[in-house]
Order: structure tokens, then C-alpha cells, then sequence
């Protein structure tokens, strides 16, 4: 009993001093609001326990207190141990840490950086080679504020506030600081953590960011009645074209020459075809005022994809197959071993319409489906159509089902010959279209919601090219059939419906695409108030 009572008073005792030395943190801080203190020279040695010094941390650094829960499970998984120095000081991986948080608008962060100083004051030469404990939490409290704004960005809520609902994970760095710790170099480019897009648009990034800095032609005068400018001219609008061709990848340098030589030929062949020009070597008005745009708007576009990126896991780009469709590119991706095996055009949800960022499971593929007309286009739509002409649904080969109406089988049905059904609340899937003009266009945001597939039966063909039963010729024929039948996958496909305006591709080149639904500018504005 006496021994208990021993043991509580020390307990007693020790909460005691803590609170002694946070009531006197806060009246230094009220008596002198204007004095600059160097936290880092305040010893912690007087609170006994480490959990306590870790408390005392907090309270001391309260806008790093948000990585206390991560800290507190790193050091009791290092039993309380120092993690950043040994006995020559700071180590390789301390040092770091300390350039990665000095070069963060190199991963596309911008932020603004608590306590710098005194994170900074840790590397001066001539402090002692094993530093109290305050040094080595600040150190990891800075860790994780790096893997916070680089690997994980923006929280949930935000990115669901911004209409992201592709899957998030959480992570745990702790662990992955162990994987550091065993390879710092990790730290330098790690595909397990961020996908591979997103150090091709950091490459880039830095491209747009050096040329800004260099003072780089930002924009150019274009004539109003400008002559084409081919192979052998010189002029310097070619210099301008010349750099911005640099810039997105179609040359491997800049030689800011102002002669249209035979080397540029077909970058500019190449750029037209991508962006949907009239594919030749000749710069138009038009080619020009396409990359006529300001590099701190472009800048933008790179970090708020970069954003993005941080919010897919890793996992995805790692699965054995896996459908992506990007709304800006109206662009279909089916991959499988990790490489592309099919693209195809798109037509995606128009404004009032938006197609929802999501993703799904591919379950089921249906030929010659029928229709079942959304309850909102029915009276929208059909409705007033059938009070002006009492023929409409024949003439549209519908027909009442059940209270509800529906489209027949055909090759005038709105799905077309397939629909590829992965089941969700949002009522989105893929399917062929009978309005096949529609894919030559470049903008190609028309439909209700769903998306509208190019390649249908090269889509239906792949996904079933495992199962022997299904030869392609007869893929083709049940799905023209004119008799609704389904097939179930043998194994799901994941489908993820993303939301990207700028994209590295395989060959380097980067793209930028028109930001259809306007929702650059609002995560744009939620970056640059950090």
C-alpha cells in the first residue's frame, strides 16, 4: 500500500513539473509576445518521461502537433530511441529530410513552412553531434509533414468537396520511414508511393519553372494576317514555337534558333495531329495561339495535376488490369501487364450532365441491350415529345415495360450494340453509341452521364480474350444478334473515371487538355492559399 503511494506521488510530481514548465512557456510568451525565443536551445531534460518530453514538444510547436499520434508510434516502435542522429551527428537520412523541406515547390507544393528556422538552426555547423531530444522530434515532426503534403496532399474531405470520389488509402509513414531508413535514395523517386505520372509531371514541371526563371518568351504578338511559316523560313515566332515544343516534350533541347530547319518538322507535325489541327509542317495562327499560353498558367495546370496524382493509390496503375477513362482527354485507356492495350475515344457527361469521378468494378457485358430510359429524360425529353406526336415511341423503337419505357435492341438504340456494366449508386457504365460522328470531334462532352465508347466491340473482345469459349468472330455476332444476353466476367475489372488536364504520355510528351467541367481553378486557389 505504501509502495503504491510512493509511486503516485512521483507521478503526481512529474505531471507537475510538466505543467510548471508549460504555464511558464506561456507567460514568457505573454509578457514578451515580440521576442524572438530559441526553442531550440530550451531544455526538456527536467520532464522525466519520453512521452512527456513528446507532450512538452507539441506544446511547444502546436502547428506541428497534428503529427503528434504519427510520432508518438514511430518512437515507441524505436523504443524511445534517437532517429535522425548517431554518433557523427545528423545522419544521411536527417540531411534529407532537411533538402527535401528546403526544395518542396519542386514536388509541386506550395506552403507555407512553420518553424523553419529552427528546423534550420539544427544543421548549423558546430552543434554537438548528439542533440537533445527536442532536435530529433523536430526533425521527424518535419518528416512528416513532408510525406503529409507530398504523398498524401489535400485530406478526403476536400478532395470529395472538390467531386473526387475515387478511392483514397490510408497510409501508414511510419512504416514506410523504416524503408527509408534501410534506403534513403527512396526518398528520391519511389513508384510505391506516388505514381509514375507524377514524377513525369514533376519533370516537367521543372522545365516550365527554369524557363520562367531564365525570363523565357512568355507570350507572343501573333499578326492578324499572319503567313504560314514553313520548313526554310526564318522568323521569330519559329524560336517562340521552337521552345514551347521544348517544354511539352516534342524536342530533346532548346536551341532557341529562330530558322524553321528540318528538325522541327515533325514536332510540329506531331503537335498538330495531338491537339486535332490539320496534321502538316507548316505553323499556323492557329498552332501558335494554341501554346500561346502565360508559363505561370501552365505552372498551375502541372501542380494541380500533380495534386491529383497524389490522390490515386499506387496500387491502381499496379493491378493486372485495369480500365481509365480521363474526362478532359475523352479518353478510354484499357491496360493489362501494366501496358495499354486498347485506347479509344469517349464522349462524356456535358456540363449539365457531368460524368461523376469514381471508379467501379466491370462485372457484367451486355449485347444488344435494351434501354431503360431514365425516369429524368422521360419527363424532360419523351414526355413532351409524345404531346406533339403520339408515334414517338414506335418511331424510336420504344416500348412501355412495367410503368416504364425502354428502347428495343437495334442499331438506333441510345447504348448502341454493348453496354459494360461495373454496378454503382451513379448509375454510369460504358456502351456504344449510334452517334458515331461524334468521336471525330475534339470536344466530346454530349451524353447524360455515361460514357460513350469509339471501340465497343474491341473493348467487348479484349476483356473476354481469356475465355476460349468467345472467339472474337463470335463476340462480333452475339453482340449484333438483336437479342439482349449478358456475360459475366470471369474476373471484375476495375474502372476508374479520373479528372486530369495535362498528362505525361509513354513517349514523354506532355498534353494539356481543356478543363470541361472548370474545376482547375477552384483546387488551384485551395493550393495557393496554403
Amino acid at each position: 500500500m505504501l509502495f503504491g503511494r510512493i509511486w503516485m506521488l512521483r507521478l503526481a510530481l512529474i505531471f507537475l513539473l510538466a505543467m510548471t514548465a508549460c504555464k511558464r512557456d506561456i507567460h514568457q510568451k505573454s509578457t514578451a509576445p515580440t521576442q524572438k525565443q530559441n526553442l531550440l536551445q530550451e531544455s526538456v531534460e527536467e520532464v522525466a518521461a519520453d512521452s512527456l518530453k513528446l507532450l512538452w514538444f507539441v506544446q511547444r510547436y502546436p502547428k506541428l502537433a497534428v503529427y503528434e499520434p504519427q510520432m508518438r508510434e514511430l518512437y515507441r516502435n524505436h523504443q524511445w530511441k534517437f532517429i535522425w542522429f548517431d554518433n557523427k551527428g545528423i545522419t544521411e537520412l536527417g540531411q534529407l529530410i532537411r533538402s527535401k523541406i528546403n526544395t518542396l515547390e519542386t514536388e509541386g507544393v506550395h506552403t507555407k513552412v512553420p518553424y523553419k528556422s529552427y528546423f534550420e538552426e539544427i544543421f548549423q555547423p558546430g552543434k554537438p553531434a548528439l542533440s537533445n531530444s527536442a532536435h530529433d522530434y523536430l526533425i521527424s515532426a518535419f518528416y512528416f509533414f513532408y510525406a503529409d503534403k507530398v504523398f498524401h496532399g489535400f485530406d478526403i474531405k476536400t478532395s470529395k468537396a472538390l467531386g473526387w470520389y475515387l478511392p483514397r488509402k490510408k497510409v501508414s509513414y511510419v512504416r514506410y520511414l523504416d524503408s527509408l531508413m534501410a534506403n534513403p535514395k527512396l526518398i528520391e523517386k519511389n513508384e510505391r508511393k506516388l505514381l509514375p505520372q507524377y514524377y513525369k509531371l514533376k519533370e516537367m514541371l521543372g522545365r516550365y519553372r527554369k524557363a520562367l526563371k531564365n525570363k523565357a518568351s512568355d507570350t507572343v504578338k501573333i499578326p492578324a494576317e499572319m503567313d504560314p511559316i514553313k520548313v526554310g523560313d526564318t522568323s521569330d515566332l519559329v524560336a517562340h514555337v521552337r521552345q514551347r515544343l521544348y517544354l511539352m516534350g516534342y524536342l530533346d533541347q532548346d536551341t532557341k534558333s529562330p530558322i524553321f530547319d528540318a528538325s522541327l518538322a515533325q514536332p510540329v507535325r506531331q503537335y498538330k495531329t495531338n491537339i486535332g489541327l490539320t496534321s502538316s509542317s507548316i505553323i499556323s495562327g492557329k498552332m501558335i495561339r494554341s501554346m500561346n499560353v502565360p508559363l505561370q498558367s501552365r505552372i498551375k495546370t502541372l501542380m494541380v495535376n500533380m495534386e491529383r496524382c497524389r490522390w490515386i493509390p499506387t496500387e491502381t496503375s499496379q493491378a493486372k488490369q485495369y480500365i481509365s477513362v480521363n474526362i478532359p482527354s475523352y479518353e478510354l485507356v484499357y491496360y493489362k501487364n501494366g501496358k495499354p492495350a486498347l485506347e479509344s475515344n469517349v464522349v462524356v457527361g456535358k456540363v449539365m450532365n457531368q460524368t461523376v469521378i469514381f471508379s467501379g468494378m466491370m462485372k457484367y457485358i451486355v449485347f444488344s441491350p435494351y434501354w431503360n430510359v431514365p425516369p429524368s429524360i422521360v419527363k424532360k425529353e419523351i414526355k413532351p415529345a409524345l404531346e406533339k406526336d403520339k408515334n414517338y415511341l414506335a418511331k424510336h423503337n420504344m416500348e412501355w415495360n412495367k410503368g416504364r419505357i425502354r428502347q428495343k435492341p437495334g442499331a438506333q438504340n441510345s447504348l448502341g450494340w454493348v453496354k459494360f456494366l461495373f454496378p454503382n449508386s451513379n448509375n454510369i457504365y460504358l456502351h456504344d453509341s449510334p452517334a458515331k460522328s461524334l468521336f471525330n470531334r475534339n470536344a466530346r462532352a454530349f451524353s447524360h452521364g455515361c460514357i460513350r465508347v469509339a471501340k465497343p466491340l474491341e473493348l467487348a473482345q479484349i476483356l473476354m480474350e481469356d475465355d476460349p469459349k468467345w472467339t472474337p468472330e463470335k463476340v462480333d455476332k452475339v453482340m449484333h444478334a438483336g437479342t439482349e444476353s449478358w456475360y459475366t466476367l470471369k474476373e471484375p475489372v476495375p474502372v476508374y473515371i479520373g479528372y486530369f488536364t495535362c498528362r505525361v504520355d509513354e513517349q514523354g510528351v506532355l498534353h494539356f487538355y481543356d478543363d470541361v467541367y472548370k474545376r482547375d481553378a477552384r483546387l488551384s486557389e485551395l493550393i495557393f492559399k496554403q
